[in-house]
């Protein structure tokens, strides 16, 4: 069963699947939770809730992963956590259930959310996210892949959050904020393409090259949106990153920063 400590409190009808599953002091695995093989839950964090933690994730201490939403449309009916392979949820970190009955909120595998950081309802963030210390997500915010979020920053509901892109800190995010750019400021505004992000990730100077240029067409020319996507889709070259940025304008709900 692996390392279950003396004061830990595991409730019953947990399922503990694994032979390697580590369990700190004080720490409370709830009665309708499902641990993988390989997590580790450090000293006095707790599982609560319909929470799946999946194989290699770690919980340190302090954090609550499960907790009931703070929605208060909530009626009843059971909501889901789910926690991806190798994620890892630093001190204090709170990740709450869903609103509607069935509902779940979904951290990817291979994400890293450092301490204090809340993420609330409805949530999904996507695989390799990183999110720095006391960033919060208000509900049903979607989290691209390797997305980069910076300290102390606030993310509206509703709110989509680009694949590959770098937040810097303190940005309080009200409107989409746009794949593979940099995005700093209050008010949030697009700085240039995630260059050293897009390079270590192995992106191909063709690639770069072109993002680049979508980013020139869409900041730098002075055409609307729609103009600039136009733009885009006839003069750049059909890479799968090059769709992604029109799709992501084309698909928004509540702007794009500018």
């Amino acid at each position: 069963m692996g390392k279950i400590h003396d004061t830990a409190v595991i409730e019953d009808g947990a399922k503990l699947l694994g032979d390697n599953i580590e369990v700190g002091p004080y720490a409370v695995v709830g009665g309708d939770a499902v641990i993988y093989d390989n997590v580790k839950i450090h000293g006095h964090a707790m599982i609560s809730g319909h929470t799946t933690l999946r194989e290699g994730a770690e919980v340190f201490p302090f954090a609550h992963i499960g907790g009931k939403t703070q929605d208060l449309k909530y009626k009843g009916g059971d909501t889901y956590v789910d926690i991806g392979e190798r994620t890892v949820l630093r001190e204090y970190v709170t990740v709450n259930c869903g609103t509607s009955d069935g509902e779940v909120t979904k951290v990817g595998a291979d994400c890293l959310i450092m301490a204090y950081c809340h993420i609330a309802h409805g949530c999904v963030f996507e695989d390799h996210v990183i999110v720095s210390n006391g960033s919060h997500f208000a509900g049903e915010v979607h989290v691209e892949e390797h997305a980069t979020i910076s300290g102390l920053c606030a993310v509206h509901q509703f709110t989509r959050i680009g694949r590959h892109c770098m937040l810097g800190a303190g940005v309080i995010a009200v409107q989409d904020i746009p794949p593979y750019f940099i995005t700093a400021g209050n008010p949030p505004v697009v700085h240039g393409i995630n260059i050293v992000g897009l390079t270590r990730r192995g992106f191909p100077e063709e690639t770069r090259s072109a993002i680049k240029e979508a980013y020139k067409i869409l900041y730098r020319t002075g055409k609307n949106t729609s103009e600039a996507l136009e733009e885009i889709e006839s003069s750049l070259p059909a890479l799968p990153e090059i769709s992604n940025i029109v799709n992501f304008y084309k698909n928004t709900k509540r702007g794009v920063v500018k």
